[in-house]
């Protein structure tokens, strides 16, 4: 089992701070987040503002980033871990309590410095540490991001995260007209992810280092538009095996020279076997 500390250790090596928020929240807030799920409603609650059990942590989340943007604070990194409330006929009580990671991001992507004006968070900045985080575990090269849209979530700016097929968290950026009745400022990015479903981690088995050199291989590949790109990386995966080190996508191009309704990845190929030096790609294409 990977260590729940060790996840927080690495966030907070990334600039973010840990957050304990309420676990009742306020209703209307809820809903406008989520509001096709049903809560947990109390029967002696403190107030109204803390009259439901919450069925995520982002309620709490998106209160602390709004306490913080009214005391001038321009970059904030939160991340929370706890219990979530789904009411569930079938489970214990009537509630499926699941304990989830999440993390909010807003402002700045970095600290203001003198040789450059920082840039506004966006997407790619929140899923770069999730993904860092997933390296960690031993679901990491399985997790896939899939295009989904959320109610509370900008469109084409949204995922949800699965392992094996199954949806195991999400991630986007907070859809403006929620921001707006929130009283939130700027973009925020959100994320949610059930903790056991990560928190296995693969022992790590040491390998004899090769004594020929990598290749590099760079790749065009003219694709549809509907055709994602981590399709196109899983392939390249599977054809590869082990002798293929690494994969990475480094353009996507559409405009002149480029078929209309058709878009062109950048794809590098390392290549690396142990055994003899590697000449062609033909045997993996």
């Amino acid at each position: 089992m990977l260590d729940l500390a060790r996840i927080k250790t690495a966030l907070v090596d990334s600039d973010y701070q840990e957050a304990i928020t309420y676990s009742f929240v306020d209703p209307k807030i809820q809903n406008l987040l989520h509001p096709h799920q049903e809560a947990l409603a109390l029967p002696n609650p403190i107030s109204s503002e803390m009259s439901v059990m919450r069925t995520s942590l982002l309620s709490g989340l998106l209160g602390a980033v709004l306490y913080n943007q009214n005391r001038q604070q321009n970059r904030i990194r939160l991340f929370e871990t706890g219990l979530r409330f789904i009411p569930d006929a079938n489970a214990e009580f009537g509630v499926r309590q699941e304990f989830v990671l999440s993390a909010v991001i807003s402002g700045t992507a970095s600290n203001e410095g003198w040789n450059g004006k920082p840039e506004s968070v966006g997407f790619f900045d929140l899923k770069g540490d999730l993904e860092s985080l997933l390296s960690l575990t031993g679901v990491g090269n399985k997790v896939r991001f899939v295009a989904k849209t959320f109610d509370a979530l900008h469109p084409g700016q949204s995922a949800v995260i699965e392992l094996d097929g199954e949806e195991i968290g999400y991630i986007g950026t907070l859809h403006p007209s929620i921001s707006q009745k929130l009283g939130l400022n700027g973009k925020v990015v959100v994320f949610e992810i059930l903790w056991n479903a990560i928190a296995n981690r693969n022992v790590i088995q040491a390998r004899k280092i090769s004594k020929f050199p990598a290749n590099r291989r760079d790749l065009a590949l003219v694709v549809a538009d509907e055709i994602a790109a981590g399709d196109v990386i899983d392939a390249c995966k599977q054809a590869g095996g082990d002798k293929l080190t690494q994969v990475n996508l480094f353009d996507v191009y559409k405009g002149i020279g480029v078929p209309s309704g058709t878009k062109s990845l950048a794809i590098s190929l390392t290549i690396q076997d142990n055994e003899k030096p590697w000449k062609t790609m033909k045997s993996m294409l």
